[in-house]
């Protein structure tokens, strides 16, 4: 008979035989122990799904009305490049005021070759105030400053500008203006400039171009408010029987509608777990609840980013600012705050919070903080700066900061839902039973519905190109 080797040895042979109860390892295989739900690392706080007003929408779209405009044109411009070689793409240039809903293609190609490529170096001179306007500046790439002078004599950063944005386009219009600014590089300049003579060429040749801005000009001559608006026409400070002025208010005739998205999975569970590991927890239960979690954390997520009612890409472009030198500082969230009224929250990356804090530190600055909600968040000038780490940081790490008022009272930013759906399991979001299929798997789709709307444009406000520096994010 052939011995069997087991591989172990006689004392451990011997110390088995010799037990006489269970060992701890294998009791505590069987054993009822203390244990938590399932836990996930992904949730976030998601202030910004807390802090908005929700707003219920029946028909699935709100619709927004406002007063009639007439700004019209203020988009940034998009470039191309061959090695160091740059040039605007020609339909990019509808988005400067005069040449909106231009449709002629050819006109367009042709004025943008005319564009000449200039380099300037930090701290060189683009423009200067009180110079005639002569060209056309498109800003490829770089960082400019608008540098005015006060009454005193003294200068001061009046705008800063950045790729895409554009100055003097003005002199499309053929009048003789004068610079009211001085345009400084705040770091090396790509621009684009088109001169007073090449303009004036080009409109010699084309009599569409001139017929164009004419009746631009003439559509949008009526008197307007500071916001663009078209003007109301009061009378004040008369006496006796003073002919009043006769007006009404006039609405947009094409209002933008906000359509409820959605953010959709199916969650899909084996009828025996169900069935047989359903104690002490419910096995369903656990799974949707965090199944409930990513579709929230992936809503606050499309709410800013969604490139069609997202937050960083609705925000007017009057109410985007850029940083002077960089990093946040607190001149930065002065000027954000001031572009509107009752400022109620700012958004910030983590990241974005830590560089500000570096800056005050810098400058002997020591900001306060807010008790809201049972949290202390930091403040500046008594409003909560809310993480988010939803705002992205991009490669060369920069990211923007949101300020917002909210509510429709004061024609703010809101949340939009419906509640009331079939299935609800939460407000906006419903889970849906679909079946069993033939492999014993229950199928539950779970959607959650939701948009987000700004009712007036200086609700919101992002101050772009903030640089955080070195860092995980």
């Amino acid at each position: 008979m052939t011995a069997v080797d087991t591989g172990r040895s006689d004392n451990e042979i011997s110390a088995e035989q010799r037990r006489q109860a269970l060992s701890t390892a294998a009791a505590r295989n069987l054993a009822s122990t203390t244990k938590t739900p399932p836990q996930m690392q992904n949730i976030t706080s998601r202030w910004l799904l807390k802090v908005l007003p929700w707003t219920q929408v029946v028909g699935g779209a709100y619709r927004v009305n406002r007063r009639m405009t007439y700004t019209v044109g203020d988009g940034r411009l998009t470039f191309t490049n061959v090695g160091a070689e740059v040039s605007v793409v020609p339909a990019e240039l509808r988005e400067l005021p005069l040449l909106r809903d231009f449709e002629d293609t050819e006109v367009l190609t042709e004025l943008a070759a005319r564009f000449e490529q200039r380099e300037y170096d930090a701290g060189q001179v683009i423009v200067e105030a009180g110079q005639p306007v002569d060209q056309i500046v498109l800003i490829a790439h770089g960082k400019v400053n608008k540098i005015g002078r006060g009454d005193y004599g003294d200068e001061s950063i009046v705008g800063v500008l950045a790729d895409g944005d554009y100055f003097g386009d003005q002199a499309l219009g053929g009048e003789l203006e004068l610079w009211n600014f001085t345009a400084k590089a705040a770091t090396h300049c790509t621009v684009l400039s088109l001169p007073r003579p090449a303009l004036d060429r080009m409109n010699g040749q084309s009599e569409t171009l001139r017929e164009h801005v004419r009746s631009v000009l003439a559509r949008h001559g009526r008197p307007q408010n500071r916001h663009g608006e078209a003007e109301i026409d009061l009378s004040a400070g008369h006496e006796g029987e003073h002919e009043l002025p006769g007006t009404f208010v006039d609405y947009e005739t094409a209002p933008r509608e906000y359509e409820l998205s959605v953010a959709q999975t199916v969650l899909r569970v084996h009828t025996r777990v169900a069935d047989l590991y359903n104690e002490p927890m419910d096995q369903v239960e656990q799974q949707l609840k965090l199944t409930v979690e990513a579709l929230r954390e992936r809503q606050e997520s499309e709410m800013i980013n969604n490139r069609d009612f997202g937050l960083l890409h609705n925000a007017d472009l009057k109410q985007r600012i850029h940083t002077r030198t960089g990093p946040p500082t607190p001149d930065d969230l002065d000027e954000l705050l001031s572009r509107r009224r009752k400022t109620q929250f700012l958004f910030a990356h983590p990241s974005a919070i830590a560089a500000f804090g570096r800056e005050c530190n810098r400058l002997g600055l020591y900001p306060n903080t807010v008790d809201f909600n049972g949290h202390q968040i930091p403040a500046w000038r008594g409003v909560p700066i809310l993480p988010c780490n939803k705002i992205p940081i991009s490669g060369t790490r920069t990211t923007s900061i949101i300020a917002m008022r909210t509510g429709e009272d004061d024609q703010g930013v809101i949340g939009l839902h419906k509640t009331g759906i079939p299935d609800e399991y939460e407000p906006g979001l419903n889970v849906r039973f679909m079946g069993i299929d033939d492999k014993a798997i229950m199928s539950y789709l779970v959607s959650a519905y939701y948009s987000v709307a700004v009712l007036v444009p200086d609700a919101l406000g992002i101050l772009d190109n903030v640089q955080v520096g070195l860092g995980r994010d």
